[in-house]
């Protein structure tokens, strides 16, 4: 009977931050866990502490700009050992009262899964757990994520989950429910297929502005500063043709025209991955737009990939330029040479991208990186008729720069991953300046 089925309650907590905007930003692991739940017979359902579409929140502009925009927002005291950073602290997502009234409004879960995202975002994770154990006191906690991934220790103290799953959920997530709720099934999907899973369910979400992809898993390069081969050790690929088919499902039944792909390495092995799917997109004849916020990489940009990716309807493509200091490149990683840029550049603008379309990410607040570097890096992508993006430094556990970000931090980051925050920019000398933050941002703009 159906009141015999275990019913499995999936919540994306609250940002706590300086600062916080959905730029692309959905709980996609999240949402792949509900959509495999339900399709082997469980009771599913939804509540996203992000919801910018809440009922009960101000609707103003509620898309934006390509389905993203601002979170709502409340003031909330700053935690203790950041105090002299001279900026506000928020809750980012719905009010309090709201979610206690979202779980009031669903029946009795058996089992709770809550993600996480950045590590420097887990008090949000530790208000959302708590909150929901003062309305489902007796329900078990099960917490996943890339917070409970890099930070387990820290998660297993600190979150209030009565469980901490590291790694990719899919793979366990079956298992996992069956042991709290004695509901056994037979997997439907084979985890290390991913052409076998199905779509993350996006229908949960009250309002769909956009829909991310991800047509790989993992990432060949194995960065400095990067966790990309923490978080997805396996490099997994998909078929190009089931990727466009999953394009043209989310286009024609939900009317999404915006589309984020989410890999890690998009153009990597193109010639039998993206080649194809660019062009069975083309071939759909599919009015869609297409976003890059993960960054492409440079040195697979070919003149024949510039084009594909014009035809089938890219619209902001960002590089992972990272740094313009080439000869001191190996520092961070191996990933561009100045001719392999110069060339991609040229390649993109050829093709008929214009300079606001293409952005190059920066790192900037990198352990000893000096203000001149970034400077110079964003008057070299300038120079080069292209949009520089600073990409704010965030110090993660497990990369090969973690130790080099400890030495030089004014902040203990391994006593608590609120320190990592890349808002403060944790591993600069000084303490975080609003006339560097503006310079910087001014230089970029002019």
């Amino acid at each position: 009977m159906k009141r015999d089925i275990p019913h499995i309650l999936l919540i994306n907590p609250w940002i706590h931050d300086f600062a916080a905007y959905d730029f692309w930003a959905k709980p996609m692991g999240l949402l792949s866990l509900a959509s495999i739940l339900d399709h082997h017979g469980y009771r599913v359902s939804y509540i996203d502490c992000l919801d910018r579409f809440h009922p009960a929140a101000p609707q103003t502009d509620p898309y934006a700009r390509h389905g993203r925009g601002p979170y709502f927002k409340t003031r909330i005291p700053t935690p203790p050992g950041l105090e002299d950073v001279p900026r506000h602290f928020s809750r980012y997502g719905i009010r309090r009262d709201w979610f206690r009234d979202d779980l009031r409004s669903i029946s009795r879960p058996d089992l709770v899964l809550v993600t996480s995202q950045m590590t420097y975002w887990y008090p949000g994770v530790q208000e959302t757990i708590k909150i929901l154990r003062e309305t489902c006191p007796d329900v078990p906690v099960v917490l996943g994520g890339i917070y409970a991934t890099l930070c387990q220790e820290h998660a297993d103290k600190h979150s209030g989950a009565d469980r901490v799953e590291s790694g990719a959920g899919e793979e366990n997530v079956l298992k996992l429910v069956g042991e709290y709720t004695g509901f056994s099934v037979t997997p439907k999907f084979d985890s290390d297929n991913l052409d076998t899973y199905p779509y993350p369910a996006f229908e949960l979400q009250r309002k769909i502005g956009y829909v991310p992809l991800l047509t790989s898993r993992g990432c060949p390069f194995a960065c400095e500063y990067c966790a990309s081969h923490v978080l997805n050790p396996k490099r997994m690929l998909r078929n190009p043709k089931s990727v466009v088919e999953e394009i043209q499902y989310w286009h024609e039944r939900c009317d999404v025209r915006d589309f984020a792909f989410y890999d890690d390495a998009l153009l990597v092995d193109a010639e039998t991955h993206a080649i194809p799917m660019f062009e069975g997109i083309i071939n759909a004849g599919l009015k869609v737009r297409f976003h890059t916020p993960n960054a492409i990489h440079i040195r697979e940009i070919s003149r024949r990939t510039a084009r594909l990716m014009f035809l089938a309807g890219f619209q902001t493509l960002r590089l992972g330029l990272e740094t313009a200091a080439f000869e001191k490149r190996d520092t961070i990683d191996r990933k561009v040479t100045v001719a392999e840029f110069k060339q991609a550049v040229f390649a993109l603008k050829n093709a008929g991208f214009d300079k606001n379309q293409i952005g190059a990410y920066l790192l900037a607040g990198l352990p000893g990186q000096p203000m001149k570097s970034i400077e110079d890096s964003i008057k070299t992508v300038k120079q080069n008729g292209i949009t520089p993006i600073l990409a704010h430094y965030t110090p993660i556990p497990g990369t090969a720069l973690w130790k080099e970000a400890v030495a030089f931090s004014r902040y203990d980051l391994e006593s608590d991953p609120i320190f990592t925050n890349n808002a403060i920019s944790p591993c600069q000398d000084q303490a975080f300046s609003w006339e560097t933050l503006t310079h910087l941002k001014d230089l970029t703009e002019t």
